[in-house]
């Protein structure tokens, strides 16, 4: 039964039963509507207040736990709860793998409604904690508040904060003392960096007033040990900058990159902004089977690197090449894919439609001393058309990457055209993955779906599948 409260409903004694998307989890109302709460588990036996209500369902958040879910797990981070990036970590991970694997599952079902093979088991990751090679973390002179600081009467001596942002709260900043998606030294740059802004009285972020010195905080690590440092700067300080940036530079002689951008205007991102060096180079080396690829400050490169490691020879393996094919590499990116195949081809042609990602690319190639790759830059739609395919030879298998929202229909439509021998699906979105498996349903059946779990203690999942012609 649920009793009204103000404008809020309190349903009592409810049962989770399932994870849902985004990270939540999922109960049902006693009339019948879906209710979506965060931070619990399923199993959780909860009541629930609700503070949002739609036609078909509640938002909600649990308010007394009388039965916890036998998958529960203690979270060993102290921000969990208040941050939204690891919204899974209070579920043991045999759980999380079976949720993803699940979701996978229910895509291709659901939406696709194709015939698929045996699914195989989800790759689960090897490493469920510091396994990012890349973070963001913004300044703010406007930190959020724990509940005890707000509740107490005493002054709060300092507001700037550097972590991350509250979700669905873009002015307000969480200051993170420990993250564990990010292996050593992360905690201690950002900390450090911190701590010296603040002793040295140098302005955080004022993200309402849009006035400030310090912005953002970038740290990129690689396998091999290189490290990345990056500061986004609101207005050029030549004397606090160089302060801040000499600090850095002797505190953590390891770091290979450091740079920085002054970035005056509303939004942060870097990528149409002049990233400048000011020590070292201005890449950092990941390795992978020999192979070297360069990553600069606006390189897309997997996140996880020891599992991109993993998902390129399970998308090798669906492609099962015997070095006399031409392959397609679409949506190529830094070309990380093209050049883990190439030894077992003839030939890969790349395409992307970031100029930067495909000189990357052709960087990495000659770097690697690999010959066989070629790359280019467009709009996949409108690059890959019928004399692209005369110029460069019908392809024998596509490998296809595309980002979330999926390949563009003129593509999918392409790929039907030309019918080569076997397409090996990459995906991040398994829903947009099950709308073209859809489309390319008639010529080609599932032979093969594997999901792989890139990161740990989230919702997110890759997933693999491979086409073959009928």
């Amino acid at each position: 039964m649920g009793r009204k409260n103000t404008d809020k409903i309190v349903f009592n004694h409810i049962k989770v039963h399932d994870a849902g998307a985004k990270g939540v989890s999922v109960a049902k109302a006693p009339d019948g509507k879906v209710i979506f709460i965060p931070n619990v588990v399923p199993g959780d036996v909860v009541d629930i207040q609700t503070f949002k209500k739609r036609k078909a369902y509640y938002e909600g958040k649990a308010i007394h736990f009388h039965e916890f879910s036998e998958h529960r797990t203690e979270p060993v981070c102290q921000h969990f709860g208040v941050c939204g990036g690891c919204k899974w970590q209070n579920m043991k991970y045999s759980q999380q793998l079976f949720y993803k694997q699940n979701e996978v599952k229910n895509h291709l079902q659901r939406i696709g409604k194709i015939e698929l093979p045996e699914f195989e088991d989800i790759l689960g990751s090897e490493n469920q904690f510091f396994y990012r090679n890349k973070m963001e973390f913004g300044f703010s002179n406007s930190r959020w508040l724990t509940e005890k600081e707000v509740q107490s009467s005493e002054d709060i001596d300092s507001r700037n904060a550097l972590g991350f942002h509250i979700p669905k709260m873009w002015d307000k900043i969480l200051d993170i003392q420990k993250c564990w998606l990010q292996e050593d030294p992360s905690n201690a740059i950002r900390n450090e960096i911190r701590q010296f802004a603040k002793d040295n009285n140098l302005d955080f972020f004022d993200p309402r007033n849009h006035e400030g010195l310090l912005r953002t905080l970038m740290i990129r690590t690689a396998s091999t040990g290189e490290i990345m440092v990056l500061i986004q700067f609101f207005k050029e300080e030549k004397e606090n900058r160089e302060l801040l940036l000499d600090f850095i530079a002797q505190r953590f002689p390891e770091i290979t990159s450091l740079q920085y951008v002054i970035n005056g205007k509303p939004n942060d991102t870097i990528y149409d902004q002049d990233v400048k060096l000011y020590k070292g180079r201005d890449y950092i080396l990941e390795e992978m089977e020999g192979l070297h690829f360069s990553i600069n400050a606006k390189s897309f490169y997997q996140t996880n690197s020891a599992q991109a490691y993993e998902l390129y020879k399970i998308t090798r393996e669906f492609a099962g090449l015997t070095g006399n094919e031409t392959v397609y590499d679409l949506y190529t990116g830094t070309g990380t894919i093209a050049q883990f195949v190439s030894k077992q081809a003839a030939k890969v042609i790349g395409v992307e439609a970031v100029p930067e990602a495909i000189a990357d690319a052709k960087e990495n190639a000659k770097r690697n001393n690999i010959t066989n790759c070629e790359f280019f830059v467009g709009d996949m739609k409108v690059v890959f058309n019928e004399s692209f395919i005369a110029k460069h030879g019908k392809p024998d298998v596509i490998i296809t990457d595309p980002p979330r929202d999926g390949m563009h229909k003129d593509v999918v439509e392409q790929i039907l055209k030309i019918h080569p021998e076997k397409v090996v699906y990459v995906s991040c979105n398994s829903a947009t993955q099950a709308r073209d498996l859809a489309l390319m349903d008639e010529k080609y059946k599932a032979t093969r779906v594997r999901p792989v779990d890139m990161f740990p203690q989230t919702h997110h999942v890759e997933n693999v599948v491979l086409l073959e012609r009928r």
